[in-house]
């Protein structure tokens, strides 16, 4: 029987954090030992700290593990950090110095040169960052590892796609993100009701450079970056999971309609618990992919593009979706926590 590792959970009273300790129930590889949460919250028994916003009820597993302050030491062998970007910096760096390995859905770290930013089906090898982060930073048993932007995540897998096979010159997104990744409370009602709103404060820069790391070549010691430009434009809309993308690309190789189809929907997954079936899911049906309709594929860790055109001004057109608070934020954590096992860096 294979090692099963001891989980904590930064910020486990969140939304993310809670999606944490869904994602994470009968994991054969994970078991959570650990909850760590504000000051308000620690010293109580999960199930009075948490306020559950998911579907279904808090988990039995969790219900009676007493929250702890968010410092090291916790009792686990690595955490997950859903804090916010305001105290993660912080707290992040004095885990990691602790020992503790720091698995990442916060912005914190995710720009840092020597820090990996992970999409494991694109990028697995940036891992290679971990020994640079170690000596440069002092960590010896720590480090971190960071996973997207949530809209990155909708929109990067198919260009990956795209950049491996044909090559990128230029890249259009429009991304319409759901309330949810506002965390909770989030967006006013009064504000998001019946209507859309063109302005998430830093996510268009968050959302050009992230994909551009994502999408750069190790070299051994960093990373550089994809030399193609990305512009982005940010929306909030009023649905409640699943961020869509509208893409616009072009391409510095000539392709057919029918190589770029095959390139997204040929992209191998991994052989993780966590991986879908298809990483990326091309559908042909002409009103998909819809938030509603198609967010949960892959148990919400499929990326599903559709609306694939050849576009009057770049080469092609597509739209992208992804469920925002899974792939886009919890999901893609736990999978690269399985990565580091499968790629032997948990010890």
């Amino acid at each position: 029987m294979s090692r099963k590792y001891r989980v904590g959970i930064l910020g486990a009273t969140g939304t993310v954090g809670q999606r944490f300790v869904q994602l994470l129930e009968n994991h054969p590889q994970f078991t959570v030992t650990a909850l760590a949460a504000s000051d308000r919250s620690a010293g109580k028994p999960y199930s009075q700290a948490c306020a559950w916003k998911l579907a279904g009820s808090i988990p039995e597993y969790v219900k009676e593990i007493v929250v702890s302050p968010i410092e090291p030491p916790l009792d686990c062998d690595f955490v997950f950090s859903s804090l916010p970007s305001g105290i993660a910096r912080e707290t992040e760096e004095a885990f990691a110095r602790a020992g503790f390995p720091v698995i990442s859905n916060s912005s914190a770290y995710r720009m840092d040169e020597d820090v990996p930013l992970l999409i494991p089906e694109i990028n697995h090898e940036h891992l290679g960052l971990i020994e640079t982060q170690k000596i440069k930073r002092g960590f010896n048993r720590g480090f971190i590892v960071t996973n997207p932007n949530c809209a990155v995540v909708s929109f990067a897998p198919p260009l990956a796609a795209l950049d491996k096979n044909f090559g990128v010159e230029s890249v259009f997104v429009t991304t319409l993100q759901a309330i949810s990744g506002a965390g909770y409370p989030g967006v006013s009602s009064f504000d998001i009701t019946d209507n859309v709103l063109p302005y998430i404060a830093g996510e268009g820069p968050k959302v050009e450079n992230e994909a551009q790391k994502i999408l750069g070549r190790f070299t051994g010691s960093a990373i550089e970056k994809a030399d193609f430009t990305v512009s982005a434009q940010c929306f909030r809309v009023d649905v409640l999971d699943g961020h869509t993308v509208s893409v616009r690309v072009k391409l510095k190789r000539p392709s057919t309609l029918e190589d770029v189809f095959a390139a997204m929907k040929t992209f191998p997954s991994l052989n993780l618990h966590s991986s879908p079936e298809h990483f990326i899911d091309v559908c042909d049906e002409p009103s998909r992919p819809q938030p509603r309709l198609d967010r949960d594929n892959g148990k919400g860790m499929t990326i599903t593009v559709g609306r694939l055109f050849p576009d009057n001004i770049f080469d092609y057109r597509f739209v992208s979706l992804s469920h925002n608070t899974v792939r886009g934020a919890a999901g893609s954590a736990v999978l690269n926590a399985e990565l580091l096992i499968d790629k032997g860096y948990f010890m």
